[in-house]
Formats: structure tokens, C-alpha cells, sequence
């Protein structure tokens, strides 16, 4: 039986075995993943931009994969992969599907990184026509990365976020032209710094105020019609390729399973800032917690749960009070979203919002009981299509014994 059990060989599972392995031995720590590869998203990325804030150097998606699954397997986890979670047996037991069969894991704690996905075309209910030639950004980059397929020759991509620049990029690199980026926000989603230099790589607008309404073609995408939401004046956009990016949303299969109490913003299992759930040994980190932020941060969430599943394991309890913190409008929601008495900052102290509008200079409050406790403006803007982070320290004066935090503007 392995002392901890991590689902999710993505960056914030492999930097959790990383963390643990040197502590209980060889083989104590086991990682599972249903892909044939460790590694996560980033193995299929094959651009720069990885590894800032973690490896305090910049690398390459699949680069930045490989030293982390080198990481771990040096400091002793063992990693499986084709190994997929099906369901749970008991507290912090696992019913596993491999290729030579089933097997039940049983483990003293387990932590959940099984990170996000983005919504396909049929959870977004886009009307029309279901030609070939639709994909997310996962898909695409599998395609064109892992299994060297050529894709189209005009692209649309939906979204303006960084996994869309990511897109962008993965399609520019199979030849393909991205004619139109559309969002449905007022302004590109992405940083300045990634949005300036990728207009450079269009070959046609971002599209703000926009939306897909229909898809059209039989056999292959010969066109998308895009809206103007403002005005509902329509236009149809010839091409032979559409990327669905960014609208992400949590792999949280195996956390409603196990009826782990959720986040009703974030979708994710509801955790406190030592990235504890609702089960006693049962942790969550990375992208299933916050869908989505960069790769390097989920990592820095393994980082953070290592040491509490270290000190669970030593037989800390924590205090039963937990006080819900809670995203006011424009947010969306807020992590992690629980405030227990004794209990260290969140993961690089840092609250994690998602705004539903831009706010160029956002003026947070914290309130609770009725009581205006924080007030405070932030030097960034907080804008839709990416996560926003705001000091821990704005919670100094909570009471942990009171009524619900409340965050917003």
C-alpha cells in the first residue's frame, strides 16, 4: 500500500511526488494517469513560455514536461500511466483500469490533480451543421504535436485568452492561417504582453463583442457565422477550421464520486488554504481547483499541498470551524474558498478570482458580517479570460470564527 496516492500526472501531481517522494521512499508515492505519457497539457505545447515561476527559467511545453517527470521519478514516486481512476472503494481507496487488468489502490492520503478541460463545441451548444475540422485546443495540439496531422488551411479561433495565442501558435506552426479570433468580451483576454506580439502572428481580426452562431459545412467546416452581440448584425466567415479555446471547466469526475463538497463558482472540489477537501485525507491542487491558470502556478500548488498531506500524515488535525470566502459580483468565484482557525496562506499567498467583466483599476473590498474590513486598489486589471490574483494579506482582519468572507469590488 503506498502512503500517498496522486491522481493527475500533470504539472501540480508531479510537483506533489516530487515533494513527497524523498520523504516516505521509493515506491511510496504513486502517481497515476490515464494518458500513455506523464507530463499534462504541457507535453502537447510545443512553444516557449513554461517554467517561469517554478524552474525560474523559461522552456519549452514539452521540455518543461520531461524535468518534471524527471523530478519525480529522481526523488522516487512511481508513475503509471494508462492507468485510469474509475472510482473510489472506500475513504482513500481506488478502483484503477489498467492495460493488464483492475487493481484496487488503497493509500494513508490521496490528492486529486486531474486539472481542466475546455468545453467542447456540444457543451456549447453552437447550432448548425457537425462537419470535421472542429477542435479544442487540446485536440489540436495533440494532433499537430503528438501525432503530426495536418489540419486545415483557414482557421477561426474562439477565444482571446493565452491558450488561444497557444492555438495560434500551434496552427501557424501546421500551416494553417487564423483568419479571425472572436470573443465575446469587450477586449482581448490575455495579458498585454502576449496579446500585442500575437496580432503580429493573425492573418485577421480579434473580433471583440462577437460569438459563433452557426456552423456550417457536410464532411468539412466551410464556414462559421459570428454576431455581433451588441447589434446582432451577422456576417459568415469562410474557413476550413475551428478552435474552441479557453471556456474551461474542471475534470472533477472523480471528486462528485466520491461526494467531496464543490465549489459552486469554481465547479472544483471546495478546499481551504492547505488545499484540504471535505474528506479527511482527501487534497486537491492545480487546475481542478482553479480552471484555469498557467501551468507553473498549478505546479507551485503541488508545491504547497506536499507539505500539508506531509503534516496530515504526521497526525495534524485541522480545526473543524472552516469560514467560506465568496466571490461577490463581477467575480465569479474565488480559491480556495474555506478560511480555517490556524491555518497558513493559500499557495504563493494568493487569493485566485475570475472576474466576469474588465475592471482596469479594480478597488477590492473584503466585508463579513455586514462590516467593510479591507478596501484596497489593485495595481492590475482584473479582466475576463484569465485568473486574478489579489495579496492574502487583504484577509488579515477576518474574524475565522464570523460569518462568510466576502470578495468584491
Amino acid at each position: 500500500m503506498p502512503d500517498v496516492v496522486i491522481v493527475g500526472a500533470g504539472p501540480a501531481g508531479l510537483t506533489a511526488a516530487a515533494e513527497l517522494a524523498p520523504h516516505f521512499g521509493a515506491g511510496r508515492v504513486l502517481v497515476l494517469d490515464r494518458e500513455p505519457a506523464a507530463g499534462g497539457i504541457p507535453r502537447h505545447s510545443d512553444h516557449t513560455g513554461y517554467g517561469i515561476r517554478d524552474l525560474k527559467r523559461v522552456v519549452t511545453g514539452p521540455a518543461y514536461a520531461r524535468t518534471l517527470v524527471e523530478r519525480a521519478r529522481v526523488a522516487g514516486a512511481d508513475i503509471r500511466t494508462e492507468a485510469t481512476v474509475t472510482g473510489w472503494s472506500g475513504e482513500r481507496s481506488l478502483d484503477v483500469t489498467t492495460p493488464s487488468g483492475r487493481l484496487r489502490v488503497d493509500a494513508r492520503a490521496v490528492v486529486l490533480a486531474t486539472g481542466a478541460r475546455e468545453r467542447p463545441r456540444s457543451a456549447r451548444l453552437i447550432p448548425g451543421d457537425r462537419p470535421a475540422g472542429v477542435y479544442t485546443t487540446g485536440q489540436l495540439q495533440n494532433a499537430v504535436h503528438v501525432h503530426h496531422r495536418e489540419v486545415g488551411r483557414r482557421a477561426v479561433v474562439v477565444g482571446a485568452e493565452l491558450v488561444s495565442w497557444s492555438a495560434v501558435l500551434t496552427l501557424r506552426e501546421a500551416g494553417c492561417r487564423t483568419v479571425l479570433m472572436t470573443t465575446e468580451y469587450g477586449t482581448p483576454d490575455a495579458y498585454a504582453a502576449f496579446h500585442v506580439p500575437g496580432r503580429a502572428l493573425l492573418e485577421g481580426p480579434v473580433a471583440t463583442g462577437t460569438r459563433i452562431t452557426r456552423i456550417i459545412g457536410h464532411g468539412r467546416l466551410e464556414a462559421v457565422e459570428v454576431e455581433e452581440t451588441a447589434t446582432g448584425r451577422r456576417r459568415t466567415v469562410a474557413c476550413d477550421t475551428l478552435i474552441l479555446t479557453g471556456s474551461w471547466i474542471p475534470d472533477h469526475e472523480l471528486a462528485r464520486t466520491a461526494g467531496l463538497d464543490l465549489d459552486p463558482g469554481t465547479k472544483g472540489p471546495l478546499v481551504d488554504t492547505a488545499l484540504r477537501t471535505s474528506r479527511p485525507g482527501v487534497f486537491a491542487a492545480g487546475n481542478l481547483l482553479h480552471a484555469v491558470d498557467t501551468a507553473d502556478i498549478a505546479a507551485l500548488d503541488g508545491k504547497h499541498v506536499a507539505r500539508h498531506v506531509r503534516l496530515w500524515l504526521d497526525g495534524h488535525e485541522p480545526h473543524e470551524t472552516a469560514v467560506p470566502i465568496v466571490a461577490d459580483a463581477p467575480f465569479r468565484w474565488v480559491a480556495p474558498g474555506l478560511l480555517r482557525v490556524g491555518d497558513p496562506a493559500p499557495p504563493r499567498d494568493r487569493l485566485l478570482l475570475w472576474t466576469e467583466r474588465l475592471v482596469r483599476v479594480p478597488r477590492v473590498t473584503v466585508r463579513q458580517d455586514g462590516r467593510l474590513l479591507n478596501r484596497r486598489v489593485i495595481p492590475w486589471p482584473a479582466a475576463p479570460g484569465r485568473v486574478f490574483r489579489i495579496p492574502w494579506n487583504l484577509l488579515r482582519n477576518v474574524d475565522p470564527k464570523g460569518g462568510p468572507i466576502r470578495i468584491g469590488l
